[in-house]
């Protein structure tokens, strides 16, 4: 099946692959469509060609935003943190990172680099209308970048995230309470008020003084809103996550097993010893998990059957290398089961021996704190 791709490949900075995603499109024709006709209006002059430089903003704003994210990438650089890519698209853009060990200090310092790159840019915007002389069209574009640099680096240092200034406060929580995931949960909630402020601001207070939102200004913070408002509940989300990740463990959490040769019959298995309340997990050779003996089928075999009956009749397949070290817990029990494939886990101790059976169910239960589903799969022995 094809991979569907996230935009355009536009090279790479400084060793970091830089993709124009497709919904990019989408705000570059916002823009001309919005400042277009206002454009004509306060410039005449320009006629047909306002929608030209309307345009040439969108690249402007484009080009802020990579150099946002650059200086973002580069700062993680100095610290070793691998950058993924940096992707451009609707909501501005966003730079992704493998994975990496951040602390307080280093999270502020590359959080604030994007803000402060733009304002090194509007800085210098400024400095060429002060002391050059230029044409209307340059000029109008200068002021535009100046003026676009200072918003976005002013903007993004509020204390919310997923705005940069959102690291802040997720710093300052983590530092004072030891915990990123409350961290990361007061700066979402950060994001949410900066939402609830910006919607009363540019919306209800017009409609309050009965006057009527300005249009383009009414659009702009619908979509900024919902995007922050997104990027918030998703932080709140991932901060609560990460808070229960000490809760995930392969030895807490699965139930009690044993394994059996894939040699066995089922009147081994019913003769099994210390199995009666474990679960029992078939192993082939060299004692790697294979499968999970299944109770119900066990019990249904007629008692002269069963030494003639394989164990593996009564079995359902385990996925291949699904099997878990009992001291996995926390942020490695999940890259290592997103790894692996099925909803049933052999667990093994030091020596490969079977310990225990996890569920993927028992470990999305620990992480969301929600009911367990009942497996519909009996794999405990009731004798």
């Amino acid at each position: 099946m094809p991979v569907r791709r996230e935009g355009i490949p536009l090279g790479r900075i400084a060793g970091v692959p830089v993709v124009l995603a497709y919904s990019w499109f989408i705000i570059a024709a916002f823009t001309v469509i919005v400042y277009g006709p206002l454009l004509d209006r306060q410039n005449p002059a320009l006629g047909v060609s306002a929608y030209i430089v309307a345009f040439a903003y969108a690249l402007l704003l484009l080009i802020s935003v990579l150099v946002h994210e650059l200086a973002h990438a580069l700062t993680a650089k100095i610290y070793g943190w691998p950058t993924q890519k940096i992707v451009l698209n609707l909501w501005g853009g966003h730079t992704q990172f493998e994975s990496f060990t951040a602390t307080p200090g280093r999270s502020v310092l590359v959080a604030l680099a994007g803000p402060a790159a733009n304002f090194v840019l509007a800085a210098g915007a400024w400095l060429i209308l002060t002391s050059a002389t230029m044409g209307s069209v340059a000029e109008i574009l200068t002021n535009i970048f100046m003026w676009a640099n200072f918003l976005i680096a002013v903007f993004n240092v509020l204390p919310g995230l997923p705005l940069d200034g959102g690291r802040l406060v997720e710093s300052a929580v983590w530092k004072a309470t030891g915990s990123q995931a409350k961290g990361t949960v007061a700066a979402g909630w950060g994001g949410r008020i900066i939402v609830v402020a910006l919607c009363y601001w540019f919306i209800a207070r017009p409609l309050l003084a009965g006057d009527a939102p300005d249009f383009s200004l009414l659009m702009i913070t619908v979509l900024v809103g919902s995007f922050l408002w997104m990027g918030a509940s998703a932080s709140i989300q991932q901060g609560t996550l990460r808070g229960r990740l000490h809760l995930v463990s392969a030895a807490a959490l699965s139930t009690p097993a044993a394994g059996i040769p894939a040699r066995a019959t089922v009147a081994d298995a019913l003769q099994y010893d210390g199995a009666e309340d474990k679960t029992l997990v078939v192993c082939g050779e060299g004692g790697r998990p294979e499968g999970v003996v299944d109770a119900a089928a066990l019990s249904s075999v007629p008692v002269h059957a069963a030494a003639s009956t394989p164990i593996t009749a009564v079995s359902y397949a385990l996925a291949p290398g699904a099997y878990v070290p009992e001291w996995s817990k926390g942020q490695e029990l999940l890259q290592f089961l997103s790894q692996l494939e099925g909803r049933h886990y052999a667990v093994v101790d030091h020596n490969g021996a079977v310990t225990g059976l996890l569920s993927q169910d028992a470990v999305l239960a620990a992480i969301t704190g929600k009911p367990r589903r009942p497996d519909t799969r009996r794999q405990g022995q009731n004798r």
